[in-house]
């Protein structure tokens, strides 16, 4: 079978779950080329935050889209999924499997399933329904869009304003509910692909964030924070990095080092579990738990194998 009729492979997993340094090790193994499944590794010079794959990493197979934007620049789910396709393509054509790795749910979702084509933004409705949540808040935009489509309100979060507007601006041009037209959309066939989770028992993943983070900090996260806002600040979705926030409040002075990492520590704990819960919503995936003592290589192997990839003697 061509590689450009073999099943997508995609190995997924929770921020610090080590799915760069496994998914590089396979795809040195079975000679494919690895493309970037992450909505932050995209910006240049955001790098230990993001925890991007190391040059030894990137020495054992190329990889796509990292390192393709400015911080300040835009990255949206169907621009990202426009790419990933073009490369995809591209890698296939050399007659090179790809390797999907990362930890994005949304462009995960997106780029199997296909994007939902709703209306272009309305500029003018944006700065109104951005006039009320200063004068209202949030929630104020949340429980409207409760009483037009009750399911969508239910899905997002009485906080997220981004998703909130978007679901009002598709209300508001279509007179339809996001949540019906998303699903007509989702009624299409799905990408061919085969689904690997990458996991941790809950006490040893906390144990690898915290480490994560300390090696951000003591790594010069910080350091790297101030270069960006030095050459043009963060865009609106760099912004929302884990990580990136905490640290432009420590040097603005709203917080110490040490309050910074506990901060992010915790963040970055509830954003796993988030990413959990995502992933249990596809009941094709095969799960690879992670053991402590184990050789990478081990769990290399175990990867390989839930692929349904044979694994030379």
């Amino acid at each position: 079978m061509s590689a450009s009729t073999t099943p997508l492979l995609v190995l997924t997993g929770t921020t610090a779950s080590g799915k760069n340094r496994v998914g590089a090790r396979l795809a040195r193994r079975i000679g494919a080329e690895v493309v970037s499944l992450d909505s932050m590794k995209v910006y240049r010079g955001m790098d230990i935050g993001t925890d991007k794959p190391s040059e030894e990493l990137r020495g054992m197979a190329p990889h796509h889209l990292v390192d393709i934007l400015e911080p300040h620049e835009s990255m949206n789910l169907r621009r990202f999924v426009d790419r990933a396709h073009e490369v995809i393509d591209d890698i296939r054509g050399r007659g090179r499997p790809p390797l999907v790795v990362g930890g994005t749910a949304l462009y995960l979702n997106g780029l199997v399933r296909g994007v939902f084509q709703g209306p272009e933004a309305d500029l003018e409705l944006r700065r109104e329904l951005r006039r009320e949540a200063a004068a209202s808040g949030t929630a104020a935009l949340h429980g409207r869009l409760a009483e037009v489509d009750p399911d969508a309100a239910a899905r997002i979060h009485a906080n997220d304003y981004k998703r909130i507007e978007r679901a009002l601006e598709v209300f508001a041009a279509t007179g339809k509910p996001i949540s019906d037209l998303q699903r007509q959309w989702k009624q299409g066939a799905p990408l061919e692909h085969r689904l690997c989770v990458l996991t941790w028992d809950r006490a040893v993943l906390d144990r690898r964030i915290n480490e994560r983070v300390d090696t951000m900090m003591s790594g010069g996260l910080l350091q790297e924070v101030s270069g960006v806002l030095a050459r043009g600040g963060f865009g609106r979705e760099s912004s929302q990095a884990l990580g990136y926030r905490e640290a432009v409040a420590c040097l603005a002075g709203e917080a110490t080092e040490e309050e910074t990492a506990d901060l992010i520590k915790r963040r970055t704990r509830r954003f796993a579990r988030g990413q959990l819960t995502w992933f249990r919503k596809w009941d094709h995936a095969q799960w690879v738990h992670g053991d402590e003592d184990e050789p990478v290589e081990a769990l290399v192997d175990r990867v390989q194998e839930s692929f349904g990839l044979p694994i030379s003697p």
